[in-house]
């Protein structure tokens, strides 16, 4: 089953996101690889596809895991929420019907 996993982002998290960005990505695309990933993403602090220096507010991910524990397990290890990016994160399953 696929969960979404929605990532809320501390204030000012930019700098701590580039430093943790490397090791985040390695992280998404060993999901891809896998075929598990079916999307994946920030969201820009302000109305643009590049917010520059205003940064992002959070990130959601959906992907397919075995179970709950599975995606939390794996959401509770990724170097943003080590890094201190991430305020709070919520996981929970999500039912793809489009496209």
């Amino acid at each position: 089953m696929y969960y979404a996993i929605i990532s809320q982002d501390v204030d000012h998290s930019l700098p701590l996101r580039q430093q943790a960005r490397p090791a985040h990505l390695e992280r998404l695309q060993a999901l891809a690889a896998q075929g598990r990933l079916l999307l994946a993403g920030p969201c820009p602090a302000v109305d643009r596809e590049d917010p520059g220096a205003a940064g992002f507010t959070g990130s959601l991910v959906v992907a397919r895991f075995d179970a709950l524990a599975d995606a939390q397990a794996w959401a509770a290890a990724d170097p943003y929420l080590a890094a201190g990016v991430y305020a709070a994160v919520t996981v929970k399953p999500f039912k793809k019907v489009l496209p």
